[in-house]
Formats: C-alpha cells, structure tokens, sequence
C-alpha cells in the first residue's frame, strides 16, 4: 500500500490549504486515516484523524476549530482542510493509515505517506 500526500504548499499566516492524501489501492475505505507533522528540530506530532467511514474524528488541540479531516471513499482520498493557517502550523505534514491504538500515538500506524511540506509565512 502506497500513501500520496499532496496540497502543500507557501501561505501567508491567516491563509488555508487542503492536503490529499491518495491510496494506490482501494483500501481507504477499509481504515482509519490519520494526519501527522513535524517540524524541523520538533517530533512527529498528531495533527487529527478520522475512522474508516467518517463517522468519528479526531483533532490535536492546538488546531481545533482551525482544521478539518475528511474522507472520500469513493475516490480512495483523504482531506485535511487547514485554515487560519499560522506560522507554527508550518512542518512536513504526512498521512497515515490502519492504525492500532489510540489515534494520537505515531508508532501505532502501520502505513505512510512520504509528506508534504506546508509553510506558513508570518
């Protein structure tokens, strides 16, 4: 199984961006997805997630209210929508999926995307 994420991109703080994140094989509609990013120098860190039929989601505190995770099953895609974009959201942010265990923990998602890089000037 092969994650592309995309949609990265330069944004001055304020701004929005939507990353996609596409399975090579129709089996999104089998897991949950989850989003990470790291920051330079930072670790990896939960961003939100959202299970197999888009019933439950989950978010990180710090982009509650800002950001928003969805699904397409149909087009084997996952979303993070990410608006009031500040300069501290700016990291490598990668997509992941079939995850064991709380959704917050990195180590517990078996498959990753290879990220995409979101800046956010000030």
């Amino acid at each position: 199984v092969q994650l592309q994420a995309s949609g990265g991109g330069l944004v001055q703080a304020g701004g929005s961006l939507r990353l996609s994140c596409a399975a090579s094989r129709r089996i999104l509609s089998a897991y949950d997805m989850g989003w990470f990013r790291q920051a330079p120098g930072k670790e990896r860190e939960f961003v939100g997630a959202i299970s197999w039929n888009g019933g439950a989601t989950w978010y990180e505190d710090s982009v509650k209210g800002r950001f928003a995770v969805s699904r397409d099953n149909a087009k084997n895609t996952g979303y993070l929508q990410m608006n009031l974009l500040k300069p501290e959201d700016t990291a490598l942010y990668y997509c992941a999926m079939l995850r064991s265990g709380a959704p917050q923990r990195a180590t517990g998602w078996t498959y990753w995307g290879q990220g995409t890089l979101v800046t956010v000037s000030s």
